[in-house]
């Protein structure tokens, strides 16, 4: 944006009309480069560009840039994978600040009000991504890939997408626990044999939400602290962590393990398995954005593509449930219930405060 500085003159001429008339000039030529950049910019912008040399016109752009940086809270293992390919593919850097799925967000928002922009895309949970939006830190990218991916992926504002599926399923350590003796509903989990023996991640107030939904929420309220005030539940920080706590034994059945980080375990050998409480497992779509005004646009968006297509099939590899409608997964067949993101984020004060007064302080 063109900003015309004060100008002395105006204020020391003594007529009037020509005040006005010197106003007018530089009103004028202000909309008029604020017009001609706003063409310029929009048939160059990489996010909003649609003709036949996109992916061409990308992959150059990103060459020059040679790197890109991404903000996110998956796993570093799980997200190397992809950005190693990326690399691979383009020999465009990709370089990776992992956090919290909240430390993305606050740090993204901290940036963007001192009036820095660090992050060129921006990948975590979906109530984080719907908040980053709301902020105004995203932008639509009109990718000819999102044709490719379920309904449920993406967002009426198109500002993220999502790129995979967080199922929340429940875990147990295989050498302690009978999968005969596993609960079916979480009525089941106020028999005495659970005491002591029960684990729940500490930020999980959106499957809260969801399974409170399906109990009907007085019911549900009820029965949590009725589960919490029998048994108790043991609180962890992390997902990964509570997962490698039921695989050493040291937590024998937790409550919100990701379907695919149980299955990663599993599959080397760990002795650990997981499985739904009826009536359904709550799911959560992880997406990715691209940051308003990102340092690397060509790069951003050339990322952002390669998460629509070549990344589904190695997050499915890792476990993941992916969004694409071209990959095939068993995974997605369970018993399903989603979050709205935005819903949630209109009511995380409420299931906060629930969560923490029900399930965090009482398990202390």
């Amino acid at each position: 944006m063109t900003v015309f500085p004060f100008a002395p003159w105006l204020a020391q001429s003594n007529d009037r009309k020509q005040q006005l008339a010197a106003l007018g000039f530089a009103a004028v030529l202000f909309c008029s480069s604020i017009s001609l950049a706003a063409d310029t910019n929009n048939s160059a912008d990489p996010a909003q560009y649609q003709g036949a040399d996109r992916s061409q016109r990308l992959i150059e752009g990103a060459k020059k840039e040679k790197e890109l940086t991404m903000y996110t809270s998956a796993p570093v293992d799980d997200m190397s994978v992809v950005t190693a390919a990326f690399e691979k593919k383009y020999g465009v850097t990709v370089k990776i600040w992992r956090a919290s799925s909240e430390q993305v967000l606050q740090r993204g928002v901290a940036e963007a009000r001192s009036g820095r922009t660090d992050a060129d895309v921006f990948d975590t949970n979906g109530p984080e991504m719907e908040a980053l939006h709301r902020e105004k830190l995203l932008q639509e990218v009109k990718s000819p890939y999102l044709a490719d991916l379920i309904p449920l992926a993406i967002q009426p504002h198109r500002e993220w997408i999502g790129t995979r599926l967080n199922i929340f399923v429940a875990a147990y350590n295989t050498n302690l626990i009978k999968k005969e003796d596993l609960p079916k509903t979480y009525q089941d989990l106020l028999n005495p044999k659970w005491k002591g023996k029960l684990g729940i991640e500490a930020s999980d107030a959106d499957w809260f939400s969801g399974v409170i939904a399906n109990l009907g929420e007085a019911a549900g309220l009820k029965l949590f602290r009725d589960i919490v005030a029998t048994n108790g539940i043991s609180v962890r920080s992390g997902h990964t962590l509570l997962t490698n706590l039921v695989a050493s034994g040291e937590v024998p059945l937790a409550l919100t393990v990701y379907n695919y980080k149980a299955e990663q375990l599993k599959n080397n050998g760990a002795p650990i398995d997981w499985f739904v409480i009826a009536p359904a497992a709550i799911a959560r779509a992880n997406g990715i954005g691209v940051a308003r005004r990102p340092p690397h646009p060509y790069a951003a968006v050339l990322f952002f593509d390669f998460m629509l297509t070549d990344a589904q099939e190695l997050l499915f590899k890792r476990d993941f449930v992916p969004t694409s409608k071209k990959v095939d997964t068993p995974l997605n067949k369970i018993p399903l219930m989603f979050v709205d993101s935005k819903v949630y984020l209109d009511e995380e004060a409420k299931w906060s405060k629930l969560y923490q007064d029900i399930i965090i302080k009482q398990s202390r």
